[in-house]
This record gives structure tokens, sequence and C-alpha cells, in this order.
């Protein structure tokens, strides 16, 4: 049975053109049928509609999170949308905490801001995961903060293996850091809700293709 709030959330991303349909070219240099830009993301409408799908899916997590990381600079708004919605939707007061690119040579210095990690259970929430390596810089800075990462949350999981292996993106973080990451929805979400919407079938046909041809894992 398909996800209702990974299908509302794939609406609401195909309405805001964040997730569209077309040729593109990946940072991979894989050709994708589709592709998923977040930072469109840049009104308080939407910034609502996304924090109350990260905080949902944050309280999937084992933990709760006593602060959500959000890496430079897309996990930023993520990171503030994530915390008002927490407090809004679920009754829980959670800090939101991001990192600088280049340490702050003045005034407080640094290069984390917001709220203190040390001691606190950390999730660090961001849009996508590609080859993991600015995940794997977040994990470094939180732990160097003296939090405890208890999960990572992203927008897709394009379910695409890397490195000339099987497994995706997702599964080596969670493998190499022995923690849960928690999508609001993958791409078996995508090609099902546009399956169920006839104005939409030809990209639901391409993205079946897409998926066969490079070895996608089908978690549905």
């Amino acid at each position: 049975m398909a996800d209702a709030r990974a299908q509302a959330f794939v609406g609401e991303m195909i309405a805001r053109n964040v997730l569209d349909f077309g040729d593109y070219v990946l940072k991979s240099g894989r050709r994708s049928p589709y592709f998923f830009n977040l930072g469109l993301i840049a009104d308080g409408e939407g910034l609502g509609v996304l924090g109350s799908a990260y905080a949902a899916e944050a309280l999937q997590l084992p933990d709760v999170p006593d602060v959500f990381f959000g890496p430079a600079y897309k996990g930023i708004p993520i990171a503030t949308a994530t915390a008002v919605a927490m407090q809004r939707d679920h009754g829980r007061n959670t800090g939101a905490a991001f990192n600088r690119k280049e340490a702050k040579t003045h005034g407080e210095g640094g290069v984390l801001v917001g709220a203190p990690m040390a001691g606190r259970k950390v999730a660090i929430v961001d849009d996508v995961v590609t080859d993991g390596t600015a995940k794997r810089e977040a994990v470094e800075s939180v732990t160097a903060a003296g939090g405890e990462v208890i999960g990572v949350v992203l927008a897709l999981d394009r379910q695409e293996p890397v490195g000339g292996g099987r497994e995706t993106a997702v599964q080596v973080l969670e493998r190499d850091f022995a923690i849960p990451v928690r999508c609001v929805a993958n791409l078996d979400d995508v090609i099902g809700y546009l399956d169920s919407h006839a104005a939409f079938h030809e990209h639901a046909a391409r993205l079946m293709l897409y998926r066969r041809d490079i070895g996608a894992a089908k978690l549905a």
C-alpha cells in the first residue's frame, strides 16, 4: 500500500516544481528523466509544508531528536523549518543548528551556529544524498561538538546504486555510521504517484524504465 504521507509530499513537490521531469544530467554524470531541487522552496507556505513533512519523518527515528542539524547551505532552512514544525505540530521544543562553510574569525567565531549539541541527541536534516560526502562531514561536525547523531532525515531517496556496487547512497550511509536514515519519499513513491494520475502516465513509464536500466533498488 502506498504511503499516504509520501504520496502527499510528492504531489506538493510536483506542484511547486521542486520535482520536475525532462532530461537532466546529475552531479554523478548520469542522465536522469527527473530532477529534484529542494532549493525552490523559498516562501513561508512552502517551508511550512517542508517542515511538517520532515518533523513527521523525524518522529519515526528510534529516538526523538533534541536538535536538528542542517549542513550548509540547503540544510539550514530545513533545520529551522523542521524545528518550528516540531513545536507547532507536535508540541516538542527542539533546537536547530547549522555550520558555516568557513570559520567566522570575529564576534563569537567558529563554524557552528544555533543550539548547543553537546550531550544531546541530534538528527541531521538535508535534501538528498548523492555520494554521502556532505553527510559524513555533518556527522563529524556533530560528533566534534559533543552531540550524538541518532539519525539522518532526507526529502528523497533516489534508490540509485553508487560506487559501482548494488548498495544505494542511503544504504551505504546507514552501514558506515550504523545510524538510521529516514526519507520522506523515495523513487518508488514518485513512480506510484505518477502512475496513479493519468496526466503523468508518460512520466511514470519513463521513470520505470530508468529504474530498471540503472538497477535502482525497489523498496515498495
